[in-house]
Formats: C-alpha cells, structure tokens, sequence
C-alpha cells in the first residue's frame, strides 16, 4: 500500500508497505528495521516474543520520546519487561501492527516529534 505523507526535506519517511516490506523514502526494506528521521538501521527481530534487552537498548540509544513498535503484520503484545526500559525512561511507547505504525510514524514525524519506529517485518 501506498502511503501519502508531506515528506520533510532529508528526512525518513515511510512511502509504503506490503507483505514482507516497508518502503522507506521509496527504498524497499525487506527486514525489521529501527528508523529514526535521521537513520535507518537493522534490527535483528523476528518477532515480538524474540526482543531482548540489548534491542530494547538500541531503541533508547536513540533517545526518543516516543517509540512505535510494529508488531508485524498482525498485533501482539511484548511482555511488559520488555516495556520496562521505556517507561523508566519517561520514553512514550505504542504498540501496534507494523502497517498502523508505519502511517503514525509519519503524522508524529510531520510534527516535529522525536520518534523512534521499531518495525518487525514479516
């Protein structure tokens, strides 16, 4: 699916998704992936039940205010240790399908915000 945002010059976007990708500033990513307005980086996910801490690490290396955790391509929940970090932090943490996070990463990037999209693809 294609998704219609209004990109901000030089920062990541999602442009959209399907079985098994993302695309971000129309460049295929086949994988989970963190991405941040500045960085794109692999993130070695397979599924929610998998993250460890030293993912959850990489996510606050970031120092987001919030984070969006794509799920894949269907909704599951993490175990709330896994949340634990963020919330320590005072760092905002949703959960959702990667498809729904995809398209609110872009609304809370067109808005100036600090966000942080952990995507699980499948």
């Amino acid at each position: 699916m294609k998704i219609d945002h209004m990109a901000a010059e030089g920062r990541n976007f999602f442009t959209g998704y399907g079985a098994g990708y993302v695309l971000v500033n129309n460049a295929k990513v086949d994988r989970s992936v963190l991405v941040t307005g500045e960085r794109i980086e692999d993130w070695d996910v397979r599924s929610v039940e998998a993250i460890s801490p030293g993912q959850v690490a990489a996510i606050l290396q970031a120092r987001p205010e919030i984070v969006l955790l794509g799920s894949g391509s269907r909704f599951a929940f993490p175990d709330p240790a896994v949340l634990a970090p963020f919330y320590a932090e005072r760092i905002g943490v949703e959960v959702m399908d990667t498809p729904a996070a995809c398209r609110t990463y872009n609304i809370l990037l067109g808005e100036g915000r600090n966000v942080v999209a952990a995507l699980i693809v499948d």
